[in-house]
């Protein structure tokens, strides 16, 4: 008979939580400290991370850089000196020259650029926020060059390859490919220290995803033994579509990841973990059904006097889940399709924390971070909010219901709302029917107009080509847009985008879609590309409504996420707080304030950057093309085939005049200015990577409207 020992004793363990770049470092978001809250309630100890925040503290300051600027010197010479440069060269080259201004002026002024944005004087004069931001996108084009062929802001992350499969993904995280690699080492010396054997990172938005591996591979690296987990909207909604092999192998660094939500899930794992177990693979996280048990997000230990705002602006979930959750063109959040289902924290419950976190923070406004605000939950909280005598401003996503009369919405004012981003989509009555939107375009007008005679701030937001949509509907949506000028506090009117969750996705014959597909070779299935029976528009007609977009956007002040004048971001509602919802609309503020004069910085080359630039453009948009839309493959040695197939480029020598942001200018003649480059045959020039659009609310939201590149 065999003698037991005594059972092992359980080990306390301790979570680290972490959110990764690439987001927006104005404001926490919400999932750290919603999970931090449900964990110390438990009786759990937790180390929160802003890993995003602290990425770019990293990135953008003084030191790193100007390591970068000579990173980017660096590879610039070396093209230099080859007797001629091939297609991806090209590309390098194009990157690299562009960067030179960046990279003379972003060092400079990158800390006085953060000090005006913590400043709460400096951060309402516009000159000096213009300016600002400037240098922040400056120093971000420098980061992307230095790391070419990436492109990096605070919305997206991208290489040519990126995502495509786990190999590419783990090519991307090595340390010579990966800007934050540094920071991310950083991080998982605190982990070692603090004695955390869990990590847990929250994968909100697209942009994060790549990241999120990346600091992922670094925490294996350096803490083999670590026990490392992943959640969030966007990794949910990635690794439900994938089969079992394709999963295990997508998982790459990670020991699991939780589908859905996390609490119920979290708390489980950790229990095994004591156990000395070691799950492997996707666990599905079970939902919070009543919200009455989950406790207010906790914020302690997060640094919040570092955000990049004058003061803190923090989130708030009374609900989750959306309460309409039938419009065909969403996929949002943590479901699998659709929306996830709507559920209410109590109203009682929703005051007493957020007075509880407003003694505790000193917060004056909230971001009520949610699918969309019922109506009926908006006024009772807003009731609440006056009844109690609490002094707190916020601004959220809704619906233009019909309900939102003018006692309504004056009732919602009274209780604390500042800006609201409604949820419009179309003007055309026949597409509002094929989104299943169940709004009439009169009462989204009416409840516009309501909302803001109340003094609300309002968004719009919109989105064209919708499949089928035809040019007079496009036309119908741009033209409320301009009648309602007056009442709109900002606008946004993207372009749609197929996601794989939605209902058009699922039946995309009931939407007069002819096809939709994958590309070969994109093994995580990122991409989601499809074909109409018919084109609705010339392309005549889609530069058209392009022009008239930029024509109706002149009457506002509008920039990318997360700046002020992007819609629901932390900047955006500070600027309304104190100015008015006319702030990116009255003419005293509108207006763009111009950048001080500045002396170019001169470079020789030998190669002719301008042409080596629309070369090199026009054939990568052809390998492209040929790619994606005729092949339907995507792999490295298919595009080094076609890559291969592009014109050298021969030395012609120049001087180039260079500004932050503008494209190099040829100098006829001797070259004069500040600073010239010593080195012989020197160059660069900035290619900007993707597309840009101004954001919508908390970044993922208008990724659901971008076309598919």
């Amino acid at each position: 008979m065999l003698c037991r020992g005594p059972a092992p004793v359980p080990v306390a363990m301790k979570t680290a939580l972490l959110y990764p770049p690439t987001c927006d470092p104005t404001a926490p978001y919400l999932a750290v400290p919603t999970l931090s809250g449900w964990l110390r309630a438990h009786g759990h100890e937790v180390l929160p991370i802003d890993a995003n925040l602290e990425g770019w503290e990293h990135l953008l300051s003084e030191r790193e850089l100007r390591r970068l600027g000579g990173r980017v010197r660096e590879r610039r010479l070396q093209l230099e000196q080859l007797p001629a440069l091939s297609h991806t060269d090209q590309l390098a080259y194009a990157a690299l020259l562009g960067a030179e201004a960046d990279a003379e002026s972003a060092p400079r002024a990158i800390a006085e650029a953060l000090a005006v944005f913590r400043d709460p004087v400096r951060f309402y004069r516009q000159s000096d926020y213009a300016e600002a931001v400037r240098t922040v996108e400056s120093a971000q084009r420098l980061i992307s060059a230095a790391y070419t062929p990436l492109g990096l802001d605070f919305v997206a992350y991208r290489t040519p390859f990126s995502l495509m499969n786990p190999g590419e993904i783990a090519r991307d995280a090595s340390a010579e490919r990966d800007p934050f690699h540094l920071a991310f080492v950083a991080i998982a010396e605190r982990v070692r220290a603090a004695g955390v054997q869990l990590v847990g990172l929250s994968v909100a938005f697209p942009g994060q995803i790549q990241p999120a591996f990346s600091l992922a591979y670094t925490l294996r690296q350096l803490l083999p033994e670590l026990y490392v987990t992943v959640g969030g909207p966007a990794l949910t909604q990635m690794l439900l579509r994938l089969q079992p092999e394709a999963l295990e192998r997508a998982l790459g660094p990670f020991d699991s990841a939780v589908a859905y939500e996390g609490e119920f899930a979290l708390l489980e794992l950790i229990a095994r973990l004591e156990r000395g177990e070691r799950p492997r693979g996707l666990i599905k996280g079970r939902t919070v059904e009543d919200m009455s048990q989950l406790p207010g997000p906790d914020f302690d230990g997060l640094p919040l006097d570092r955000y990049l705002a004058p003061e803190l602006v923090l989130p708030y979930d009374p609900t989750r889940g959306c309460y309409w959750g039938v419009c065909t063109f969403c996929h949002y959040g943590l479901a699998q399709v659709g929306t996830a289902r709507h559920r209410e924290r109590p109203v009682a419950q929703v005051l007493d924390q957020l007075a509880e976190l407003q003694q505790k923070h000193g917060t004056r406004i909230f971001y009520f971070s949610q699918d969309a605000f019922a109506p009926s939950v908006a006024r009772a909280i807003s009731l609440g909010i006056k009844e109690r005598g609490l002094q707190l401003r916020w601004g959220t996503d809704m619906r233009p219901e019909r309900s939102l009369s003018p006692e309504r919405c004056q009732e919602l004012v009274e209780g604390g709302a500042l800006s609201a981003a409604l949820g419009v989509e179309s003007a055309a009555p026949r597409v509002l029917s094929l989104i299943d939107k169940g709004i009439k375009v009169e009462d989204m007008r009416r409840v516009i107009q309501n909302l803001s005679e109340a003094g609300m701030a309002v968004e719009a937001m919109c989105f064209s080509d919708f499949p089928t949509e035809s040019y007079r509907e496009a036309l119908a949506t741009i033209e409320l847009v301009r009648e309602l000028t007056p009442h709109l506090a900002l606008f946004i009117l993207g372009r749609f985008d197929l996601t794989h969750g939605s209902l058009v996705a699922q039946k995309p014959g009931e939407f007069g879609i002819k096809e939709v597909w994958h590309i070969e070779g994109d093994e995580l299935q990122t991409g989601l590309f499809f074909q109409e029976r018919e084109s609705k528009k010339t392309e005549r007609q889609r530069a058209q409504i392009e022009g008239l977009v930029a024509d109706i956007s002149a009457r506002w002040r509008l920039r990318r996420y997360p700046w002020a004048g992007a819609l629901s971001t932390a900047h955006t509602m500070l600027s309304y707080a104190r100015f008015g919802k006319t702030a990116f609309r009255d003419v005293r503020h509108a207006p763009e304030p111009a950048r001080p004069a500045q002396r170019p910085v001169l470079v020789h080359t030998r190669y002719d950057v301008a042409a080596v630039e629309e070369q090199s453009n026009a054939f990568e948009a052809g390998i492209w093309h040929e790619l994606v839309q005729v092949r339907r493959k995507v792999t490295r040695a298919d595009y080094e085939e076609l890559a291969a197939q592009a014109a050298l480029v021969r030395p012609a020598p120049g001087t180039w005049r260079c500004l932050p942001g503008e494209a190099p200018e040829r100098v006829p003649g001797p070259a004069q200015g500040r600073r010239q480059s010593h080195a012989p045959n020197s160059a660069k020039l900035h290619q900007q990577q993707g597309r840009s659009q101004q954001g919508r609310s908390r970044q993922g939201r208008s990724a659901r409207r971008r076309a598919v590149p």
